[in-house]
């Protein structure tokens, strides 16, 4: 099985009434809550519909942006390494999904260092290695602390550079199987995904690149027909979710969850 894209288990959080409030790039409009809470159904219910096993975590009001679980963790087979995120406002997330990691896994680490910041919408794990986005909200420190916590896992990190104005570097990317990347033609023209097949979302489409191969389905947001039909042109089962509401806070797919098949 590919440890990159064939899950057992992922974790989401409710959306909480305070999403209201949730960090944006560009306000263009408040979230509608309802709408919200039925998308989100709609994307757990794509996640189970693989076989996975689901946790869906209480709603925290007091964190505006924790619907976007992705950001407190990176969660690999040999164990899960709790982020440090680069949003103040945000650490409390990290810290309070910690004990649920430690639950499904023996081993969970931390970033802990001061001056070190990452957070998950920065990481795109393949088959072969972590490429880890350097943007407003990771750092060359937590980069580095990263390396070190999962070299005797066995695992290689690459830092990349996410392209000016971008929040994230998976919102211009996503992984559909063990070779091939959907991205962004701005992101792929940086030869960052050079030695990977790459197939570009379509010109004024760039909003579905963050998009999630889950077990046998890459789930993408709704709205986007011209890469929806490029994907299943390739060959790929494709499962469209409304992101309307989260898309307000700069949320997507893959921010959503955490994705993984703890080993012990």
């Amino acid at each position: 099985m590919s440890a990159s894209y064939h899950f057992t288990h992922a974790i989401t959080r409710k959306p909480s009434a305070s999403i209201t409030s949730g960090l944006r790039a560009v306000d263009i409009g408040t979230p509608d809550l309802a709408k919200m809470q039925a998308h989100h159904a709609d994307y757990i219910a794509a996640l189970r519909s693989t076989g996975a096993e689901v946790v869906e975590l209480d709603a925290l009001e007091a964190f505006p942006d924790s619907v976007f679980v992705e950001d407190t963790a990176l969660c690999l087979p040999e164990g899960a390494v709790v982020m440090r995120p680069g949003a103040p406002s945000r650490l409390g997330e990290a810290a309070l999904m910690a004990p649920h990691l430690r639950a499904l896994y023996a081993q969970v680490r931390q970033i802990s260092g001061a001056d070190s910041f990452i957070e998950g919408g920065d990481i795109l794990t393949t088959e072969t290695e972590i490429l880890v986005g350097r943007s407003a909200r990771t750092n060359a420190a937590g980069i580095v602390e990263l390396t070190a916590l999962v070299s005797d896992w066995g695992h290689t990190v690459r830092e990349v550079f996410t392209p000016p104005g971008v929040l994230h570097f998976k919102t211009d990317c996503s992984l559909l199987d063990g070779e091939t990347i959907l991205a962004t033609e701005r992101l792929a023209a940086s030869g960052c995904f050079d030695g990977y097949k790459v197939i570009h979302t379509a010109i004024g489409e760039e909003a579905c690149a963050n998009t999630i191969r889950f077990n046998d389905l890459v789930i993408m947001p709704a709205g986007f027909p011209k890469t929806r039909d490029t994907l299943v042109a390739a060959g790929y089962a494709v499962r469209e979710v409304g992101n309307s509401e989260c898309a307000k806070l700069d949320g997507g797919m893959s921010c959503l969850s955490l994705r993984f098949s703890p080993r012990g």
